[in-house]
């Protein structure tokens, strides 16, 4: 008896508990994933067993209408960080053997995005990823009640199940952490646009790692993601030596190195500037930029998990825990001596 009510209750994260994995593995063995080694397909397969698991029948039915198409919803822009990501859930859908329908609509129009949407619903598309860099968009897309799967790479203060995210906020905190332990006393923040929301993240997280060090700092300025931005705001900003500068993102902070060298401010020695996204060119500017890097691959990658998870599961989905960043030290903010 005991067995046949595990065998009824048993779900995804059973399977993953008694196979010891995780349950994007299970959902990447019952997808018929490649990238699964032997042993721990083995293991699974046997858990399912054991569990006699098997998926809802609302997710079977889903199931059986699959074109194994993702609609892709993308920004119109070809800032970095979103075609980053674009670019690397287009190859982890690859490799899951799905197809992907892509369409760019305005980044800031949620009517546009409900237009994108309702393209994709009429091609019968198995799920919808979008890419979002604007907060009304994403309070739209949280608001969505659609009969598919919906997964949106965005970052939020506030953790959802259907968000997928690198941790903008604690790398932020550990781009500023780095400038007063390098010995800038102040430090000033270049931030993106005020409604994107990595931009807002960042935003918070300098301001945060600034009032628990009580340290100084001015009041933020917006850039737009370009180098011209961060050129301009650099050359007008009233710079003392002895501040740093965290820039939210690389292509901005090349145009604040360009314009501190036309100043004749020195970097690092007068001014720290740290970045954010490593770009390829960061490492080649001079001074090679200090910057934080994220794992798009990895995001592309849990992002086609995600959809792949509320395909089979839909109402055991959590959380995701955002992606850690890691700090990349180069020339332009060098370790305190």
């Amino acid at each position: 008896m005991a067995d046949d009510k595990t065998s009824r209750t048993a779900n995804i994260f059973d399977v993953a508990r008694l196979a010891g994995v995780s349950h994007q593995t299970v959902s990447r063995v019952l997808n018929n994933m490649p990238n699964v080694r032997p042993a721990t397909r083995a293991r699974v397969e046997q858990a399912i067993a054991q569990l006699r698991y098997s998926p809802s029948p609302a997710a079977r039915a889903l199931v059986t209408r699959r074109t194994r198409t993702i609609g892709l919803v993308t920004p119109g822009t070809v800032d970095y960080g979103p075609s980053s990501i674009a670019t690397n859930f287009n190859f982890a859908a690859r490799a899951a053997r799905y197809n992907v329908d892509a369409i760019s609509s305005p980044q800031n129009d949620v009517a546009a995005v409900r237009t994108a949407i309702d393209g994709l619903l009429k091609q019968r598309v198995d799920a919808i990823v979008l890419v979002v860099v604007d907060t009304e968009v994403l309070a739209a897309v949280q608001a969505l009640d659609i009969d598919i799967p919906v997964v949106a790479s965005a970052s939020s203060a506030r953790p959802h199940p259907r968000l997928v995210a690198i941790d903008q906020y604690r790398g932020a905190r550990g781009a500023v952490r780095h400038l007063l332990e390098a010995g800038y006393d102040t430090v000033r923040h270049i931030a993106g646009p005020a409604r994107n929301p990595d931009a807002v993240e960042r935003l918070r997280g300098w301001r945060d790692e600034v009032a628990a060090a009580r340290a100084q700092s001015t009041p933020a300025v917006h850039g737009d993601w370009s180098a011209a931005s961060g050129y301009r705001i650099a050359s007008e900003a009233d710079l003392t030596p002895g501040e740093g500068i965290f820039v939210a993102n690389d292509h901005m902070a090349i145009g604040v190195l360009s314009a501190l060298r036309e100043r004749g401010l020195r970097v690092p020695e007068d001014i720290g500037v740290v970045g954010f996204d490593d770009v390829p060119e960061a490492a080649f500017v001079y001074p090679s930029l200090t910057t934080v890097r994220q794992d798009f691959a990895a995001l592309g990658e849990i992002l086609m998990q995600k959809v792949l998870l509320l395909v089979e599961e839909p109402d055991t989905v959590t959380e995701s825990t955002p992606l850690p960043t890691r700090l990349i030290v180069r020339a332009s903010a060098p370790p305190a001596r």
